[in-house]
């Protein structure tokens, strides 16, 4: 099991490329193939052999896990443990001259759980220099070169020892090898190969993280066989995606690199209430409100926002390969299904949850459920329906009263009591994507009944996901 916030396990990650180079007989299919499995062999030794060597990222570190993990610094012995290696990563902080510092970290001054190390190839032997020599030989043939994309991980114990950990690692690389050759031959087309594409996946406890090798350029929905094998041999339900790309693990040292925050509520503390439960979304989704993507939609944007974190949830879950919507794409979704005149795209206009609804069933194929509340005060009564939906749904729940939406992210509920709080996420925040002012100032928090207008009337959208893998 992978716990990657945890203080007794690390992820030692190592990455970095193999180059595949082999002559191939066009005239022969069997004999290709063959070649190809003869130059994986050839990886495979190269990964066992002396000369590969493992370099910890930001650090002097080098192992040589071949070699009886040696290693260099010096003080660097194969029985220490794993953690000891953090101590010489280097982090982002600068000395007073503006430079990174180079000088060793206390252990305890880095809270990474990610250990980062580069896969390389020493090129130079031991022993006498030789001269080259060249030969010619005349002949038709097709050269075949790729770039092998090497990205594997293993979990380790802060005290296990390094040498233990390098030799999980190896064995790791190996078995990517032997992956990847099993994709290039699968997916051959005379001399043309796809390059494989190498995916984890942070599966339900106990399972953990998992390694997959897909051919690139190879949809997700011409995977659907492969991907049934997966569920099949891990044991998982065949109702929602698992190994799609979109589930594929973020590393919690790798940002995003659209500039949306995800799972803001995820540092809040939960409330507590008499015989209280907490229910909440199920996965990842992306903050979105207003004045984002170059946008001005203050004051009237805000279902649009709701409905782009909604639709980032289905996309990041897998459900969807389709990207967030624009406004725009939404305005025209709603003229495409006869809602709305052509005159309705470029508008400020609002909208509310029957659009919401209609939308993702549009673009997504989504269906949503509609819940209707006559009164504010009336909302308090909806815990049961509420925690419903997040325990067997999960999807956000986009809410709209008057001129004004909101996304509802999970309810803390008490069966006992009747009392209820609304983990609310607020898409009229209008700053940075700043996680400690927005959950400081309430953009994202925790509301009581008293957040609702007692007194107007409100719609709810409840997606409902689709049973796909």
């Amino acid at each position: 099991m992978v716990v990657v916030d945890s203080d007794s396990e690390i992820i030692l990650r190592v990455k970095g490329p193999l180059e595949l180079k082999c002559q191939l007989d066009t005239s022969d299919a069997q004999l290709m193939q063959k070649v190809i499995s003869r130059t994986f062999e050839s990886l495979r030794s190269q990964v066992k052999s002396e000369s590969c060597v493992l370099a910890v990222c930001d650090s002097p570190v080098f192992i040589w896990p071949n070699r009886g993990a040696l290693a260099t610094p010096e003080e660097i012995t194969p029985n220490a443990p794993c953690e000891d290696l953090q101590q010489w990563i280097q982090t982002d902080d600068q000395d007073s001259a503006g430079k990174r510092s180079a000088k060793k970290k206390s252990k305890r001054s880095s809270s990474a759980s990610v250990i980062n190390l580069g896969l390389m190839m020493e090129v130079t032997q031991p022993g006498p220099l030789s001269a080259p020599i060249l030969s010619k030989t005349v002949q038709k043939s097709h050269f075949l070169t790729t770039t092998l994309p090497m990205d594997c991980v293993v979990c380790t114990s802060c005290g296990d020892a390094i040498k233990d950990a390098c030799e999980r690692l190896l064995e790791a690389l190996t078995h990517q090898l032997c992956d990847m050759e099993k994709v290039t031959l699968q997916h051959m087309r005379g001399p043309t190969v796809l390059v494989p594409e190498v995916l984890h996946f942070l599966l339900p406890e106990p399972k953990g993280l998992v390694t997959v090798v897909y051919p690139a350029g190879v949809s997700d929905s011409q995977l659907e066989a492969q991907r049934k094998e997966l569920h099949q041999q891990f044991e998982l339900p065949d109702d929602r995606p698992y190994f799609r790309r979109a589930n594929a693990y973020h590393f919690p040292n790798e940002p995003y690199k659209d500039g949306y925050l995800r799972n803001p509520h995820v540092v809040l503390t939960h409330p507590t209430l008499d015989n209280g439960k907490v229910y909440l979304v199920q996965g990842i989704y992306s903050y979105h409100h207003y004045m984002q993507d170059r946008m001005d939609d203050n004051g009237w944007g805000c279902a649009y926002r709701s409905l782009q974190t909604i639709c980032s949830w289905f996309q990041q879950q897998g459900y969807v390969e389709r990207s967030v919507p624009t406004h725009k794409e939404i305005q025209q979704a709603l003229v495409d299904v006869g809602d709305k005149q052509t005159s309705f795209v470029g508008s400020c206009q609002w909208i509310g949850s029957i659009e919401v609804q209609a939308v993702l069933n549009q673009l997504l194929g989504i269906t949503s459920k509609i819940m209707f509340v006559s009164q504010g005060s009336e909302l308090a009564s909806k815990g049961r329906e509420l925690a419903n939906h997040f325990l067997t749904e999960g999807t956000p729940i986009m809410i709209g009263g008057g001129v004004l939406a909101h996304t509802i992210l999970g309810v803390t509920w008490s069966e006992t009591t009747g009392q209820i709080r609304y983990l609310i996420l607020d898409p009229h925040y209008t700053g940075a994507e700043d996680l400690q002012l927005i959950t400081d100032k309430g953009w994202c928090g925790w509301k009581g009944p008293d957040f609702w207008d007692q007194t107007a009337y409100y719609n709810l959208c409840l997606p409902q996901k689709p049973k796909v893998i």
